[in-house]
């Protein structure tokens, strides 16, 4: 398991700003919903997803997700396995707060946001 970073550079001391220094990119919440409320844990499992993350990408935010104590891993290099850490599941209010906005403006498939509201428990 990767020890995070002590030290994590933030723009301003605004606490909206630090949180989106560390997840505020387009893809860090997509990685942290599938772990939470998909059950994905390995690195082909998050490539994937139906939103198309490219490996590059996917790699640097799990690398930077792990830096910042968010996530951590176990297993060798080519078989590893991640998990929330208990900062990273402290997360869920916050999923759960922009997918209750994202439903109230969404014009999308109504299926779809039924399969969305059933994966999410809302």
């Amino acid at each position: 398991m990767k020890k995070a970073k002590e030290n994590i550079e933030n723009r301003s001391v605004c606490p909206i700003a630090c949180t989106l220094d560390l997840v505020g990119d387009k893809w860090s919440l997509i990685i942290i919903r599938d772990m939470m409320y998909l059950g994905k844990s390995t690195y082909n499992e998050f490539l994937n997803s139906k939103e198309g993350i490219s490996t590059n990408i996917l790699n640097d935010r799990l690398v930077m997700l792990t830096e910042v104590g968010l996530i951590n891993y176990t297993g060798t290099a080519k078989r590893k396995k991640y998990t929330l850490t208990k900062k990273g599941l402290k997360l869920k209010p916050v999923l759960e707060a922009i997918s209750l906005f994202g439903f109230k403006y969404f014009t999308g498939d109504k299926e779809q946001l039924k399969n969305i509201k059933r994966v999410l428990n809302l």
